[in-house]
């Protein structure tokens, strides 16, 4: 019996890797931290039924139209704004995600940049490790600011926006929340308190950004609100990057308009190498590894490949993202 042909799209781990062999013939691209050149995925995708790819990858009509026996994308995220659903659903394509995985790991890299931006401590890092601390300490030495008993602004209380408030409670912070549906059970649940977006970002101590990328988040956060903010305020983002709009960003924090950011991601990705932002100490910023644990990166992966082989094997796919397709293309 021929196996149907597989396609990934990044090196994954050897558990998904794996899974995937159990059912099909499957090729990996061999670049580690690179993204697959548009070209090759055009070509490597023509006689595939599945398809593994990352948030790096743009798989829209083009690629399926290339892939004309392609059954399944199976991403590797959460988020899915790289993938052209609609298209997918037209063409009898299933798509996937892998939710509930990272929320706690996102939380607590979201909950590091905070710390990190707030008491300075990739700067006083560097100064250490680059020979500065060569005199005695002095009471203004890197003093930074304090995050416990302080207001976090959550914008968009999902999974990890709840994970994100149960830590600040850990720190005893007033947790005050926007979200686009109020959610009066995790109020109660997590203490919490529904503001406005406006009010929200007017008293805030911490803003921290979790909501995914669509047409109306997009650049949520401009000139406009980032003037709202207090100046002493700082802004977290472990979301999608161009829900900030990042030359307004780069600006507040030359200008001293707002107190510093944490930054996991970008509009651009990889960030370009002229980005001024890499020139300011009030910004922290991280190579979109917010989830990037050992044991958070493996899950994913494995729930990807299941996904995937879910769908070979006939069998409807345990985190669907257009169960419309069901109709287009029934299961079994």
């Amino acid at each position: 019996m021929v196996k149907p042909k597989v396609y990934v799209t990044r090196q994954l781990f050897d558990e998904a890797i794996e899974i995937l062999e159990e059912q099909a013939e499957v090729e990996v691209y061999e670049g580690v931290d690179d993204a697959i050149p548009r070209e090759l995925l055009l070509e490597k995708v023509a006689d595939v039924e599945g398809l593994l790819p990352l948030l790096t990858e743009r798989i829209d009509a083009e690629v399926m139209d290339a892939a004309e026996g392609l059954k399944v994308i199976s991403n590797y995220a959460v988020g899915y704004n790289n993938i052209d659903v609609a298209a997918a659903t037209e063409r009898g394509i299933y798509v996937t995600n892998t939710p509930g995985i990272l929320t706690d790991t996102t939380a607590d890299c979201a909950f590091a940049l905070l710390m990190a931006v707030a008491r300075r401590i990739p700067e006083a890092d560097r100064h250490v490790k680059e020979g500065g601390w060569v005199h005695a300490w002095g009471p203004r030495m890197f003093a930074g600011t304090d995050v416990h008993g302080k207001t976090l602004g959550i914008i968009g209380l999902g999974r990890i926006g709840s994970a994100i408030a149960r830590r600040a409670k850990g720190f005893d912070m007033n947790v005050i929340y926007y979200d686009e549906h109020r959610r009066r059970d995790l109020e109660r649940e997590l203490g919490v308190r529904y503001a406005p977006l406006k009010e929200l970002l007017t008293d805030s101590d911490y803003v921290s950004l979790h909501v995914p990328l669509t047409a109306s988040t997009r650049h949520m956060i401009g000139k406009r609100e980032l003037t709202m903010m207090k100046e002493t305020a700082f802004l977290i983002n472990t979301s999608r990057g161009p829900v900030v709009d990042e030359d307004a960003l780069y600006k507040a924090l030359r200008d001293g308009d707002i107190a510093g950011a944490g930054l996991d991601v970008f509009e651009r990705e990889p960030l370009s190498p002229d980005s001024p932002l890499k020139g300011l100490d009030n910004a922290v910023i991280t190579p979109h590894i917010a989830s990037a644990s050992v044991e958070t990166r493996t899950k994913m992966a494995t729930t990807a490949a299941i996904n995937l082989v879910s769908v070979l094997q006939g069998r409807e796919p345990p985190n669907l993202v257009n169960p419309e397709v069901l109709k287009i293309r029934p299961v079994g």
